[in-house]
């Protein structure tokens, strides 16, 4: 029994008979309890019949499971249970994380990771000898927690109906998670009383919003700022969220000299530091840490929270096959969480370095990692439970089409599922097994034969955990780093390569023959290069490389790299505003190296292509999308042919072909045409044109073979071939869309139809005299818009309406031009008066002369 009688006057015992009879009755529950109730470390002993009075245990459970989000949460976790108990951990209440199993006979309370669940379950469906399982802090929403869930689900209806489940959590969708659990009922818990006090500490000038892993130094300057005012203002301990380690680093920077100890907590910091903050210490502290501290432990002596409003969550950009971290703004679930921390022992402060205006505008709860992540991994999980497609898994929201599509295609390339059916292979599911992302378990199992166990351990290891900037973007060089290194990521290294050691061991390197044909380059670079077979880089122009996957990526200046021919990139970001990717950690390769492990992405065979202005006949050789070897093709395939000219008159236009004025007036006046009068007067754009190359390019464009013979196919006796034909509308052209109108003096002059809208009929005066209404087209539907010109053919005036004209706008251009021009005639009333296409003697002695 527990010793300290005051360990059970948690809030949440008044929530147990409730969650009790849940589980005896429907057998499932969704328990919402506010920070600091007790639901990690009381509801488990409870239930297990480890804390307090025997009423508070349900009724045939023996042997509980915890499952947590985090290691650092699981360790603690059962720590904190087991010293309720006065044992150690290990007696009754244990833990099993990646690497570490601590648990003995006797043990009724495991506390276990989501992914060690996951794995646990892929072995043993119906988890044998245990009573109840808790997800807790599903508010998270982690992709193997909902995973966990769903399958618990399937246990539950298909094998273990006595099986009892809780989903637990602060802040949760309580209304998705019962639907979840099928219609599981919701207990609550009352919180804490202690209060907590918000102030509002938003910086006083505007930083940039985050953008991509960017975090605007300037906030957190203005952060550290805050912490040293919090400890100004209030007694006890400061607990600092921050997005991740670098800026917990920068931030720990500043506050230098405070006389208080600072301490950086993350996933990557040494067991020992995280054991020193949840001990608690007789001095003041700052505690800067991630979102691992949001949740499932307490800090002791904390009284005040600095949230600085951001957090990290999964991105994948599918096109270009990177995987990466981004910085958001934290969701108003995360702001409670982190504010609660501040009143677990008693009434605290949580400083939030935002305006309260901006707090109704942030996202109710984080993305769903399934909405956001790469779901290889998850794929593989759901084909080796046996539906690929996981639609039928009780999921709180389904996985996005495209997301499962690109894991299954990453599946398909390892050989983990059969491309049709998408069903586990027995190769799939020894890479489940290892208990990796699929692309590292390949690496893991197909490498050992070709470079020994111990160094794709090794190396695998690395690739799990991107080691510590300052190893460098060199693999192999971070390689050695870690071999000599005694910091917290090396100590995690060296775990890590034993248990990968194990697990090849235990898969009897069985799955190594698919890679038997690998050979020569660099051990790191063998291994890389399996893991990652679409980022294998060829160096290109300027230094560059190219990817495989067709995304372009650059070394950092001075990186030991800079002279590799070829690269296996293990690690890649794509800067903000960058077309291309930036190079984290690689290894050199040879091209042997790199045409092995992507062998499924090489392809050949004959490309014609529009290039450099003129068709280029190539037989190709590629990986992916990067180019191994070219020769000229001396009799192309006249299909390849016409698609390449085609993509040229797309690219430059049907300008390649050759246009008489004629052709390029035909054209204006179909244009004309289709534009007032519609079907079936032919659209003549570029892009219509291209639509219909089928109807008036043939049998043209199938005789061309370059450039140049698409530059004698007349285009104007082509586009004769789209007129309307049928029904005789053809021979109307000329009466619709003339050439050229006759005006008073008897002239035929041509008309422009360069503008579609209104076709232009440049014409002097004095040959317009006598005409009162402005032609007019298109069965007279389009008045022509009338330049009239000078005796020196210059622009006088423009009109659509010659009568208005010649009332209103005439006297003008007569009082202006008459002088210069006395020669011609400027008669008072031009609407009477004869026209002429000659001066006034000419006309006369015309005149006189019949």
């Amino acid at each position: 029994m527990i010793p300290d009688a005051a360990a059970l006057n948690l809030p949440v015992r008044e929530a147990l008979p409730a969650l009790r009879a849940a589980l005896e009755g429907p057998g499932s529950a969704v328990l919402c309890a506010p920070p600091g109730t007790g639901k990690t470390t009381l509801v488990p002993l409870a239930l297990a019949g480890l804390a307090g009075p025997p009423d508070d245990a349900c009724a045939g459970v023996r042997r509980v499971v915890v499952a947590e989000p985090r290691r650092i949460a699981a360790r603690a976790a059962a720590r904190r249970m087991a010293w309720l108990l006065g044992e150690k951990a290990g007696d009754r209440v244990g833990y099993t994380v990646r690497g570490e199993r601590v648990v003995g006979p006797h043990t009724r309370v495991e506390v276990v990771t989501t992914g060690v669940l996951l794995q646990r379950l892929q072995r043993d469906q119906e988890l044998a000898g245990v009573d109840a399982v808790i997800i807790d802090e599903c508010h998270e929403r982690h992709l193997d927690a909902d995973t966990v869930a769903a399958f618990l689900v399937d246990v539950r209806a298909a094998l273990r109906p006595e099986l009892r489940l809780v989903a637990a959590s602060a802040t949760t969708d309580a209304a998705g998670w019962a639907r979840v659990l099928g219609d599981a009922p919701v207990v609550e818990a009352r919180g804490v009383s202690h209060p907590v006090e918000v102030v509002w500490a938003p910086p006083a000038a505007p930083v940039r919003p985050p953008h991509g892993m960017r975090v605007d130094p300037a906030l957190l300057t203005h952060v550290a700022s805050v912490v040293r005012r919090a400890l100004a203002e209030r007694d006890g301990d400061v607990l600092c969220f921050l997005p991740g380690v670098g800026e917990i680093a920068r931030v720990a920077g500043q506050l230098d000299g405070l006389g208080v100890e600072v301490l950086q907590v993350h996933g990557r910091a040494p067991a020992a530091v995280q054991d020193a903050v949840l001990a608690g210490s007789a001095g003041r502290r700052v505690v800067l840490a991630t979102s691992v501290a949001e949740s499932s432990l307490t800090v002791p002596g904390v009284r005040v929270v600095v949230d600085s409003g951001l957090a990290r969550e999964p991105r994948v950009d599918h096109a270009r096959g990177l995987s990466a971290l981004a910085t958001v703004r934290a969701s108003q679930a995360a702001g409670r969480q982190r504010a609660g921390r501040a009143g677990r022992e008693a009434s605290g402060a949580v400083y939030r370095c935002w305006a309260e205006a901006e707090d109704g505008r942030l996202p109710r709860f984080p993305a769903p990692e399934i909405k956001v992540a790469d779901l290889s991994a998850f794929a593989l999980q759901a084909a080796c439970w046996g539906d690929p497609d996981a639609s039928g898994l009780a999921l709180l929201d389904p996985p996005p089409g495209g997301a499962m599509a690109a894991a299954r295609g990453v599946l398909t390339a390892v050989g983990a599922v059969d491309a049709e059916t998408g069903r586990v292979t027995e190769r799939g599911t020894r890479l489940a097994r290892v208990g990796l992302h699929p692309r590292l378990a390949r690496a893991l199992l197909d490498a050992a034969p070709l470079v020994g166990t111990r160094e794709a351990a090794e190396i695998v290891a690395l690739l799990s955990e991107e080691p510590p900037r300052e190893y460098g973007d060199d693999l192999g060089a971070a390689w050695r780093a870690a071999r000599r290194g005694g910091d917290g990521y090396a100590g995690r290294w060296r775990a890590e390569t034993r248990r990968l050691t194990g697990a090849l061991t235990a898969a009897g390197r069985q799955a190594g023959g698919r890679a038997d044909s690998l050979g020569g380059g660099a051990v790191e670079g063998t291994v890389a290069a399996l893991a990652f077979p679409e980022r294998v880089a060829r160096r290109v122009d300027g230094g560059a490389y190219l990817m495989a996957n067709g995304t372009r990526a650059e070394l950092r200046p001075g990186s030991a790299l800079t002279d590799a021919p070829w690269l296996a990139v293990a690690a890649a970001d794509r800067p903000v505003g960058a077309g291309h990717a930036r190079v984290l950690l690689a290894a050199a390769v040879d091209e042997d190296v790199a045409r092995s492990a992507a062998a499924a992405l090489y392809r050949a065979g004959d490309e014609v292509a529009w290039s450099g202005g003129d068709l280029v006949a190539r037989h190709v050789e590629y990986l992916g999308a990067v180019e191994l070897s070219a020769r000229p093709l001396r009799d192309p395939d006249p299909r390849l042919v016409r698609e390449g000219l085609l993509s040229g008159l797309r690219e430059e236009g049907t300008e390649l072909l050759k246009w008489s004025r004629g052709a390029r007036e035909l054209r204006e006046r179909l244009a004309f045409l289709h534009r007032h009068l519609g079907a079936p007067w032919p659209d003549v754009s570029e892009d219509a044109l291209h639509a219909r190359v089928d109807e008036w390019l043939e049998p043209e464009l199938s005789r061309a073979r370059r450039r140049s013979d698409l530059g004698r196919i007349d285009a104007g006796q082509c586009l004769q071939r789209l007129l309307p034909w049928a029904g005789g509308r053809a021979a109307r052209l000329d009466e619709l869309a003339p050439e050229r109108l006759e005006v008073p003096s008897g002239s035929r002059v041509r008309l422009d139809y360069a503008d579609p809208e209104r076709p232009v009929l440049a014409v002097k005066l004095q040959e317009m005299f006598g005409l009162a209404e402005t032609p007019r087209i298109a069965d007279g539907a389009v008045p022509v818009q009338v330049h009239l010109l000078s005796p020196a053919g210059r622009p006088a005036a423009v009109t659509a309406d010659l009568a208005s004209f010649w009332r209103e706008g005439y006297r003008a251009v007569r009082a202006e031009l008459r002088g210069r021009y006395p020669k011609h005639p400027w008669p008072e009333d031009p609407a009477t008066a004869a026209p002429t296409r000659h001066t006034k003697a000419r006309q006369a002695l015309r005149d006189a002369g019949g």
